[in-house]
């Protein structure tokens, strides 16, 4: 947040006798020593002046959200969210009436949790109008105000609680009591809810670094079952030991939690629809390592026998891995054409087929001219 592009956003503001405070996710992370990715700005000045703040300040404007008080300043090709301060004068679910304020804990009393209403100013003074900071301290992910209100402006908030949980949450304090109760007692909202959405909530969730402990209070809440209908979370924490030292995969951990058929609600795009598919269901298969590596390539075919192992609770065979890289990069030695005239159509393909079974059977040994005596 001390980088050029920021500052000249905020003195551009300040400069014109307004307010600028960082807001939500950039100083949560920063006070959590984690990266920061998208740094929003709240102000006190209306829309119409921010455009013609940055206007005067050189600096390009797009009125992305400009009824609710948002305007997109791009400095040195950045992008920054500048909002105006809000306070709501009635909400229907997702879609509120909000009235501009000067008040930062107004708009402070819009936002979901305690550890996204923490502000800042440009030179880094932090400001906590909802005790926000003592539960960020305590990583504790904790609703603003009453939580049956704030999960019913927006069901995603049950989803986003558990995920925010996840990445951020204390596992041995467990949740937050009465989010928790909320959350179960509102879940029947999430079936209103776009599947892109819960789609793209769930895959940021998987990607936490272990995201067992919160997976499974949803399935105790009733909410997994709105999510994956059927999914089961027993092998989940067992992948989750198993990749210490590989790299998280969201879909690795969806493969674990489902057969991949419970998961078609979630509107996956076509590629990450048909890996899910191949992890979940070689993963209940008995092909070789090697084999998966050949057939399916090294990630997949690693992911397939992690989830494998997560599913039969069997510790990782010794020297899988390096079986999958050795099918990943062997090279099949015949051609169609190696084998015509002598066969055609839907003979050529049987009697190719047929080789390549015997080659992989040989681990990958016999030759060109073996297969072809």
């Amino acid at each position: 947040m001390t980088r050029v592009e920021t500052q000249a956003v905020c003195r551009a503001l300040t400069d014109s006798g307004h307010r600028a405070w960082f807001v939500g996710g950039c100083v949560r992370n920063a006070l959590l020593g984690e990266a920061v990715a998208d740094v929003d700005i709240a102000t006190d000045a209306v829309p119409a002046s921010v455009i013609e703040i940055a206007q005067n300040a050189g600096l390009r404007s797009v009125p992305t959200g400009i009824d609710h008080g948002t305007i997109t300043v791009i400095s040195g090709g950045v992008p920054f969210e500048v909002t105006t301060l809000r306070r709501d004068v009635e909400t229907f679910g997702r879609h509120a009436t909000v009235a501009f304020s000067t008040d930062l804990t107004e708009d402070a009393a819009r936002r979901d949790f305690t550890m996204n209403a923490l502000y800042a100013t440009p030179d880094g003074a932090v400001l906590d109008p909802l005790g926000g900071l003592q539960d960020l301290t305590a990583r504790r992910v904790r609703f603003v105000g009453d939580a049956d209100a704030r999960i019913a402006e927006d069901y995603l908030r049950i989803l986003r609680f558990f995920r925010f949980y996840a990445w951020y949450g204390d596992p041995d304090a467990g949740l937050d009591a009465d989010g928790l109760a909320a959350c179960a007692a509102n879940a029947d909202g999430i079936n209103t809810l776009s599947r892109e959405r819960v789609g793209a909530e769930m895959r940021k969730l998987l990607s936490a670094n272990d995201p067992a402990p919160a997976v499974a209070a949803m399935a105790q809440a009733g909410v997994l079952a709105h999510v994956l209908p059927g999914a089961d979370t027993k092998a989940l924490p067992v992948l989750v030991h198993l990749e210490v030292g590989r790299r998280p995969h969201w879909l690795r951990r969806l493969a674990a939690l489902s057969a991949g058929d419970c998961a078609t609600g979630l509107r996956l795009s076509r590629a990450d629809a048909q890996r899910l598919e191949v992890t979940a269901r070689e993963a209940r298969d008995q092909r070789r390592p090697a084999e998966l590596g050949y057939r399916h390539g090294y990630d997949i075919a690693a992911d397939i026998v992690l989830v494998r192992s997560a599913l039969t609770e069997v510790p990782l065979q010794d020297g899988a891995l390096a079986a999958i890289l050795r099918g990943a990069e062997a090279k099949f030695p015949l051609r169609a054409a190696d084998l015509m005239p002598a066969f055609q159509g839907s003979a050529l393909g049987a009697r190719l087929a047929e080789r390549e079974a015997r080659w992989i059977a040989s681990d990958f040994h016999l030759t060109r001219e073996e297969l072809l005596a």
